[in-house]
């Protein structure tokens, strides 16, 4: 009984072996692939002189990245370090023109302000005593002449003497003046919005042009006074900037007033922002033998930001040309070669000649065409490959 227990037992285990034999090389739907050849890969890619024909669903074509070319002028020279900053034709750093204390604040950090809308109001014993100071000279202003009226009066019916009249004249003389700069420290203060009527003491700081509210140093109950070092405000107008460049001495002669130059900076690689230089330093910096270049730079779009690190790149007035990066340039002696896409799945080697080759990127004069698509990344492999047929 035992025995046929055992027999039993291995008959089972046979036929689970072989029913999993067959599920797995049955070939049916659920069938595991065939390994493939040795030669398959191979087999994708055909060489035909320069050429590399590339089979449908080539796995090679996964490695590559083609590109079109674009057309752009010809740097003058490596591009230049600098950054972005406010242009300051178009830039107000806001500070009280008195000490006192910031009591009510009205702008926000990136608030649109017209010139003259109102920031802040400070408590300013000192602006107040200018208020009064004006008054006070306004009225002793009229006193004066009013007496003075009355002395000319008297005068010229010959019932006053001549040194009264003259003593009168200067008091309304005097009164003037000290009106006149009573006033010009109140404009000073408070410019083009008069005096004001009731007990003045609040200081109203206001934005002396229109623009955007882009920093903002300033918080209710904050002492403020003429000379502390920071703005309590900037206001600027962010669609223009200004991108400055350290000119190295040898490069003098590349660069000129009127040139056109190219912006890059890092958070947007794959852009070009149009420039030109409205200005060269005249000295040179003794620690860095560089000059300072300022150019004027377009921010429509407000992309750039004040104070981001820039490389500036002057540019040729010459025709443009194709721009590569150097991963698709291929070096070989003397010679320089790109991969082209003739027809999809099939690119061709071919030979150039470069206008201008940079750190990261070169300019063709000859071989490749703007509008041509030409293999970026990958390009030493496909080299290898025919090197290798």
């Amino acid at each position: 009984m035992k025995q046929k227990r055992i027999y039993w037992l291995a008959a089972a285990l046979l036929l689970a072996a072989l029913l999993v034999a067959a599920a797995y090389f049955g070939g049916g739907e659920h069938a595991a692939p065939a390994p493939a050849a040795n030669g398959d890969a191979a087999q994708a890619i055909r060489v035909d002189g320069q050429k590399l024909h590339f089979a449908a669903g080539a796995p090679q074509l996964a490695y590559l990245k083609i590109e079109p070319v674009t057309a752009e002028p010809v740097p003058l020279s490596e591009p230049l370090n600098g950054r972005l900053a406010y242009d300051d034709n178009v830039t107000a750093r806001v500070s009280a023109a008195v000490a006192g204390r910031l009591v009510k604040l009205v702008a926000q950090a990136g608030a649109a302000v017209r010139q003259g809308d109102l920031l802040a109001e400070i408590d300013a014993p000192d602006f107040a005593q200018a208020v009064a100071d004006t008054r006070r000279a306004e009225a002793d202003l009229r006193t004066k002449q009013a007496a003075f009226e009355r002395a000319k009066m008297l005068a010229e019916g010959g019932v006053l003497a001549k040194k009264d009249f003259e003593s009168a004249d200067n008091d309304r003389q005097a009164a003037e003046a000290e009106a006149e700069r009573a006033r010009a420290r109140y404009r000073n203060l408070d410019p083009g919005h008069g005096q004001r009527g009731g007990v003045v003491q609040q200081y109203a700081l206001r934005a002396p042009l229109a623009g955007i509210v882009t920093e903002r140093q300033a918080n209710p109950g904050t002492e403020v006074r003429p000379d502390q070092a920071n703005p309590l405000f900037v206001v600027s107008d962010p669609t223009r900037l200004w991108a400055i460049a350290e000119l190295a001495e040898k490069d003098l002669g590349k660069v000129r007033i009127g040139q056109s130059v190219s912006v890059l900076v890092d958070a947007y690689p794959e852009q070009r922002f149009p420039a030109k230089v409205k200005a060269i330093g005249d000295v040179l910096d003794a620690q860095t033998r560089r000059v300072q270049v300022r150019c004027d730079l377009a921010n429509d779009k407000r992309l750039l930001k004040p104070e981001m690190f820039a490389r500036i790149v002057p540019e040729s007035e010459g025709p443009s040309r194709p721009r590569l990066p150097n991963a698709a340039l291929i070096s070989e002696g003397l010679y320089t070669s790109v991969f082209v896409e003739t027809e999809p799945g099939v690119v061709e080697k071919r030979r150039v000649k470069l206008a201008f080759r940079g750190q990261n990127e070169s300019y063709v004069a000859e071989g490749v065409t703007a509008g041509e698509r030409v293999v970026t990344v990958g390009a030493l492999l496909l080299n290898a490959e025919m090197a290798g047929n």
